[in-house]
């Protein structure tokens, strides 16, 4: 039998390269997003780290971390727009 809902963890790595207004508003942004389709939403900052490789000419990122618990369908949804949002370098959902 599938599950109803299960526990999720998002991390975005978004480019060092914008500024730091623009990196709160998409945080904030994925954050209401998160908060809206989810349950039990939690935000780790992590902060700017050095990347372990250069993506696309870039050695630092910034690293965000969601944990939340939501329908199977609904992290599809979160990597789709995760996708197609210019200043994000990388990101993995996965469940917990």
């Amino acid at each position: 039998m599938a599950k109803l809902i299960d526990n999720y963890e998002a991390v975005v790595v978004f480019s060092a390269k914008l500024a730091e207004d623009d990196i709160k508003s998409l945080v904030e942004k994925f954050t209401g997003m998160i908060k809206a389709n989810a349950e039990n939403v939690s935000v780790d900052e992590w902060g700017k780290r050095k990347l372990a490789y250069a993506i696309n000419y870039e050695t630092e990122g910034y690293y965000v971390l969601w944990s939340f618990t939501s329908k199977p369908d609904y992290p599809a949804e979160l990597e789709r727009v995760l996708g197609i949002q210019d200043g994000i370098l990388r990101f993995l959902v996965t469940v917990k």
